[in-house]
């Protein structure tokens, strides 16, 4: 999470180079040394008036109005994405009790084929029914992780992957970044930090929200945290690039040690000692917040800090604001599906 002090507008804000002369053509001699003879029409040079140039500024660039479309943004696509989660539960609740059938038929099929020693999808099949449901859901989380980890190796996607895969409010492409930003990492032990961090609470927080749920909270914390650095780089005026899945992470985080604070956490390198998650959780916010009042540059701590204050708040109460209102849109959909079907059926009989 390296920062530029300067943002592109005040990089460009410079006097720029003098433009050079074209071949054949040549200013005028001082005055002293011009021939006193009037000079032919080659030898004179039309100058245009030089361009009004913009004093370097004082003081760090801040306009808070770069901040409106990543707000529209933030807003569309949270919205976007628990509808999208809605309509996904309803599609899955419906086409449950076939993949049910499909599974004992699978199964049957199954012990009917000839084993063979070493069979690879055998195994595989077995590995990933041993899996939990919330290990089997952040599988394709850390699956593009690492795909974008990967890309970041290729000097041709290089141009690419700094556009649109790292968030910043002075870069020109601001929305999208906002969401690939956090599944980009550059560093091994930061994308391996992080994923171990998601695989060791993906079993509580799916079973707690549900694998639809768990995802839009997952998608929407990312957006979120990328729009609290948004707004503590424009206030501060310390621009610069940010990537990495830490703040949807927090956000995973804080809403598993909001609903049940007084599980027991420990230190991979010190298992021995355990302590409350309500109290693992308050100390991260105010390391981050130390970091973000004294500018800390190292970590990213305003989308830490975001992404922990959305999980929190949507336990508390964005749960309730939000989810277990869905049921008007679902209706919605179900209406649309039946006449969808009841149309179709009814043309079907009239032929």
């Amino acid at each position: 999470m390296n920062r530029w002090r300067l943002s592109p507008q005040q990089q460009n804000c410079g006097f720029k180079k003098a433009a050079r002369k074209p071949d054949g053509v040549h200013e005028p001699a001082p005055r002293d040394l011009r021939p006193k003879d009037p000079p032919g029409p080659s030898d004179l040079v039309l100058k245009e008036p030089a361009p009004l140039r913009r004093p370097w500024p004082s003081g760090p660039y801040r306009d808070f109005r770069q901040l409106l479309k990543p707000l529209v943004f933030t807003v569309g696509f949270s919205g976007c994405s628990f509808g999208g989660a809605a309509l996904w539960q309803y599609e899955s609740l419906k086409s449950r009790v076939q993949s049910y059938f499909d599974q004992v038929q699978a199964d049957w099929l199954d012990r009917l084929r000839p084993k063979k020693r070493g069979d690879l999808r055998r195994e595989m099949n077995q590995w990933w029914n041993s899996l939990s449901e919330g290990q089997r859901t952040v599988t394709g989380i850390i699956a593009l992780n690492v795909l974008v980890f990967c890309c970041w190796r290729i000097p041709s996607l290089q141009r690419t992957m700094i556009q649109y895969f790292t968030a910043d409010p002075a870069s020109k492409t601001r929305c999208l970044p906002m969401l690939f930003s956090s599944f980009s990492h550059i560093s091994f032990f930061h994308l391996a930090a992080n994923m171990y961090v998601l695989w060791s609470f993906s079993s509580s927080a799916v079973s707690m929200f549900g694998r639809e749920q768990f995802v839009a909270v997952y998608l929407s914390a990312g957006v979120v945290s990328s729009f609290f650095s948004f707004v503590s780089k424009i206030a501060s005026g310390r621009f610069g690039p940010s990537l990495g899945a830490s703040g949807a992470i927090m956000s995973v985080l804080a809403a598993v040690c909001t609903q049940s604070p007084e599980s027991k956490l420990a230190i991979i390198f010190l298992p021995m000692f355990t302590f409350s998650a309500g109290n693992a959780l308050k100390a991260i916010m105010a390391l981050d917040t130390a970091g973000l009042i004294l500018g800390w540059k190292f970590f990213d701590h305003a989308a830490h800090l975001g992404g922990a204050l959305f999980g929190a708040w949507y336990v508390l109460f964005g749960h309730e604001l939000i989810w277990k209102n869905r049921e008007p849109f679902v209706k919605l959909w179900h209406d649309f599906r039946t006449r969808g079907g009841g149309g179709g059926g009814g043309g079907a009989g009239a032929v």
